[in-house]
């Protein structure tokens, strides 16, 4: 099989090292099956679609909407660099899963408005799925409402032209969306369980998401929540598009 690539943005070892233990679990992938580049760090090198299954972006502490002026670098670099691979997945209709991260990368590449309007505390929400979703492969098995793990300063406050809405949440109304046949974003973390968001709250827990205060109150929170279904769309893109 040919592997997938994780393209990670996160510069703090631990939460970057927890993600791609996230992601091996839920994908169903052996570490050589799941090839990682940790864009925050290196130039993302000359890559051969062809060398790979499909591509996974992993959520990051970038925010795309920012002005310009207020990135870092490395952000305004990585985003460039995404930008230019994405031109190439989305002519191939490459398959394509972008975790929180996606909404604001593959979003911005097709012309939707990604802004502050709906972002959401981290903790869990209930996701619905729309008449498209329940149809979707990549959400087979899925429940029509399901909690997942959220925390998000942007959205999408309005789709990309003919991208389709998959899910949504009552505070957020895009939570899912497919562009063409194989390109996906969520705006919640797939592959985010208590103990993966409990090491985020507190590895960013002075990043602005919340006080610093309501960690410990943030952290019982998700060890109440009951977050089992939408790690079932990773192990659905890594069936459907192994290869």
């Amino acid at each position: 099989m040919k592997p997938f690539l994780l393209l990670a943005t996160r510069a703090e070892d631990a939460a970057a090292d927890d993600e791609y233990r996230a992601f091996l679990q839920y994908c169903g992938l052996a570490s050589e099956e799941l090839v990682r580049i940790r864009m925050e760090s290196v130039p993302l090198p000359p890559l051969e679609l062809g060398d790979y299954s499909g591509v996974i972006v992993g959520g990051s502490p970038y925010t795309s909407s920012d002005p310009v002026g207020e990135k870092s670098a490395a952000q305004v670099r990585v985003e460039a660099e995404l930008s230019g691979l994405l031109d190439r997945i989305v002519a191939d209709d490459f398959p394509f899963l972008g975790a929180c991260y996606g909404v604001g990368t593959l979003g911005t590449h097709q012309g939707a408005v990604i802004d502050r309007k709906f972002g959401e505390p981290v903790g869990s929400a209930e996701i619905e799925l729309t008449a498209e979703g329940e149809r979707d492969p990549l959400l087979k098995g899925v429940p029509h409402r399901f909690e997942a793990f959220v925390g998000h300063k942007e959205a999408c406050s309005q789709l990309p032209t003919g991208a389709v809405l998959l899910a949504s949440s009552a505070a957020c109304p895009v939570h899912m969306f497919r562009v063409k046949n194989n390109l996906y974003a969520t705006q919640f973390h797939p592959e985010l369980d208590a103990d993966g968001l409990i090491t985020r709250i507190d590895i960013y827990k002075d990043a602005g998401y919340f006080p610093p205060h309501a960690a410990d109150e943030l952290i019982q929170r998700a060890r109440q929540a009951s977050v089992t279904e939408p790690m079932r769309i990773l192990k659905n893109f890594t069936e459907r598009y192994a290869r």
